[in-house]
């Protein structure tokens, strides 16, 4: 599994616009509404380096009202949910 987070600059009238056809495309898991720089943030997961092409240049950099993205790839994914998973495989909580 290959991640991507996707900073997002969006024509300010269209961001939720934006974020809804964002959101549609396959491989975008979520998109975040964000202060800052960006407008909003965009996370990517593929199976393959390559599909990243085809989700961020091939289709989400080209959503009307996408402004500008930058992309940042994830080498290792660390998460208290992911560890939470791992670790309650097929065990019950104990009181």
């Amino acid at each position: 599994m290959v991640t991507a987070i996707v900073h997002i600059k969006a024509e300010v009238d269209r961001i939720p616009e934006v974020a809804q056809t964002i959101a549609e495309i396959d491989g975008v898991s979520e998109v975040y509404s964000i202060t800052g720089e960006y407008d909003l943030l965009a996370m990517v997961r593929v199976a393959a380096y390559e599909q990243i092409a085809e989700v961020i240049p091939g289709r989400l950099n080209k959503v009307a009202g996408v402004l500008h993205t930058e992309t940042h790839i994830a080498f290792r994914t660390y998460s208290r949910h992911d560890l939470d998973a791992a670790f309650s495989i097929g065990l019950a909580e104990s009181d």
